[in-house]
């Protein structure tokens, strides 16, 4: 579908990648990795054609249509949700035009040969129409839209009225809905609670199309990809399978670089030597110049950068009382819609909860009211003894000073690190060099936050709240952050849909539904186990309820389908016998033709006309074969279409 051929691309004179080819085929579900700053993202605008490479040819499949989802800056405005959902559908939306055109005219005083000729167009359309399924289309949109979180009663408001992680979702759903050859999606999870993200990995698994994904949610990429295409040291290196395949062979990779980085620098080391040695020495003159050139055609091998063996450890928090905090009736509403109500939660001393739920819900809500950030309109909210809080909220960009560079911001929360220490905890959150010296004004928002995940790491809290922290990390900064959070001796609420980033985290999961809390004792993974459980009990119930008249239903089914086989088995079988002497002629007729069409094999006339003849024969009887196999088609047709099953 897409061949990438010899494409180079630089910024500011440093190449992402250069002289790399790559190609797409139908069917491929591809996760694209590397390092943040790589050009993934610049990848996926010049598969799109939103960027031109610096060299190399791109070509694609004549009316291939693309689909691209961008990571952030998508709005919407002047439609109704649906409406403007609708206007992905842009074949249909044509055909429709030229049907209510076609159907104007036929309105007109015309000709007998002209209002055949506008009935035959009109006849063409609504094949196209049927055939494009846009008879069924309404139904398709509102089933992507309530999957992606979105209520019937979002339906009929306008874009404009939605935020922007929801924004994200609209541009998501006209992309769905689409129905393109190939999809480029750019952390498409950003802004899905575990519902939604859980429905479209059902959804992306059952696409025909193809797949071009930027994504650090490794549950996501390992349960939608089969394919791994990563950018390391400006090449593209392609693997086959799962995500956890490509780690595997990375990790094998890694360790055969190291080794023959080892050998490598061991080998300069010696040459250095030599020339130390015996630069002075006329008699060793040419063989010193030698080694000289030897060194400077040797292609360094470069390490890939390794962050395992970072490891972030939080302050040693002081001792809280066994509840940490409780809620007694706690009551919130913006307006005239309530948000929470009567929720009563105790968070006890070293408990590590996951907040769920549906978007809208209430979750980061619930977490600003027990950070004390936010107040509520009646209840209780009781901090326990000694409790030091830390909140990490997904709007922290704005609170952090903007006068001040990022070393210094994350310095004011170091009571006990060397410089070196932060440098390092910067690094793990991708600011290297000195990008550590800018000031959080020149931030973009995912670095600010970042920036804010840094600082929580130093803090001396024993109870931590995250929300969505994982949203601007890539996989290596998110494994660090994990580590942490597994290893941290307090008490932690995560408001997260990273079902990978929680699972070896959270012992408890508290799933907050409109106007309730309903608390699941275990991680993640016990959660959406017992999630399915209840959906598959739903349905067994509601199964159950149709059960009586289904029995009698399958009976009539079974009874006619007995009869339906006595009346056509003995055709069935002679179709049978016919399609295997045609597949078996047809499969002859191919070799001949090899053979007639060798032109060797006119060295030999006689035989060639053997050959010619024997291929006529074989043409003859396979045309025999088909009128036969045809009348006998039409007749177990009409036979079948006798039994309405």
């Amino acid at each position: 579908m897409i061949d990438l051929s010899n494409i180079s691309l630089q910024f500011g004179g440093k190449y992402l990648f250069q002289n790399v080819s790559f190609k797409i085929y139908s069917g491929d579900k591809i996760s694209l990795v590397g390092a943040n700053g790589t050009g993934k993202s610049s990848l996926l605008k010049i598969i799109n054609g939103e960027l031109q490479p610096e060299s190399g040819s791109i070509n694609k499949q004549k009316n291939i249509n693309i689909g691209y989802l961008p990571q952030e800056n998508v709005t919407h405005s002047g439609k109704k949700l649906l409406e403007e959902v609708k206007t992905a559908l842009t074949d249909i939306i044509l055909l429709q035009e030229k049907e209510i055109e076609l159907t104007e005219k036929l309105n007109e005083n015309l000709t007998d040969e002209e209002r055949n000729d506008l009935v035959n167009q009109l006849g063409d359309v609504h094949n196209k129409l049927e055939d494009s399924g846009s008879y069924t289309a309404e139904h398709r949109i509102e089933k992507i839209l309530v999957g992606l979180g979105f209520d019937e009663n979002d339906f009929e408001r306008f874009t404009d009225e939605f935020s922007g992680g929801w924004q994200m979702r609209i541009a998501l759903a006209k992309m769905l809905v689409a129905q393109n050859d190939l999809m480029l999606m750019d952390e498409p999870t950003n802004h899905l609670d575990i519902d939604s993200l859980e429905w479209l990995i059902g959804y992306l698994k059952s696409y025909k199309g193809a797949l071009l994904i930027v994504s650090h949610d490794k549950h996501f990429i390992n349960s939608v990809t089969n394919r791994t295409l990563e950018i390391f040291l400006n090449q593209f290196y392609t693997y086959r399978g799962t995500y956890d395949d490509y780690l595997r062979f990375k990790a094998e990779r890694d360790i055969q670089a190291q080794s023959l980085f080892e050998q490598q620098q061991r080998k300069i080391k010696e040459t250095e030597k030599f020339i130390e040695r015996f630069r002075y020495k006329a008699t060793k003159a040419k063989q010193v110049q030698s080694r000289i050139k030897q060194l400077e055609k040797i292609n360094l091998i470069e390490l890939p950068q390794n962050k395992d063996d970072i490891y972030i450890k939080f302050p040693e928090p002081p001792s809280s009382g066994r509840f940490v905090m409780t809620l007694e009736n706690i009551n919130k509403s913006y307006g005239d819609k309530k948000v929470l109500t009567d929720i009563n939660l105790t968070v006890e001393r070293g408990e590590k909860i996951a907040f769920v739920g549906n978007n809208g819900t209430g979750k980061t809500t619930l977490a600003k009211i027990i950070a004390g950030v936010l107040d509520f309109n009646s209840g209780k909210r009781i901090e326990g003894h000694n409790t030091v809080i830390s909140y990490y909220a997904q709007d922290v960009a704005n609170q952090l000073d903007p006068d001040l560079d990022v070393l210094e911001t994350v310095d004011q929360y170091a009571e006990d690190r060397t410089l070196g220490q932060l440098r390092s905890l910067l690094g793990s959150f991708l600011f290297t060099g000195d990008d550590v010296f800018k000031k959080v004004k020149v931030l973009s928002g995912g670095e600010k936050s970042r920036v804010a995940l840094a600082c929580i790491l130093l803090t001396k809290a024993n109870f931590i709240i995250l929300d969505e922290p994982t949203n601007h990390l890539d996989i290596s900064s998110k494994d660090i952050l994990q580590k942490a959070l597994m290893d941290f001796n307090g008490s932690l609420i995560l408001v997260s849909h990273d079902v990978d980033f929680l699972s070896p985290i959270t012992n408890k999961v508290i799933e907050i539904k409109p106007g309730t809390l309903q608390t699941y004792s275990g991680g993640i993974d016990y959660y959406l186990t017992k999630k399915q459980d209840n959906i598959d009990e739903d349905n067994k119930s509601r199964t159950a309820e149709k059960e009586s008249t289904r029995r009698d239903q399958k009976r009539l089914e079974a009874e006619l389908r007995q009869k339906k086989y006595q009346a056509t088995k003995d055709l069935s079988k002679k179709i049978k016998s016919i399609e295997e002497k045609i597949g078996a002629l047809e499969k002859k007729e191919k070799e001949l033709e090899k053979e007639v069409f060798n032109p060797e094999l006119w060295n030999d006339p006689v035989l060639a006309r053997a050959k010619q003849e024997e291929h006529r024969k074989i043409r003859v009887e396979l045309e025999s074969l088909l009128n036969e196999w045809t009348l006998n088609s039409e007749e177990l047709t009409k036979i079948e279409a006798q039994f309405n099953i």
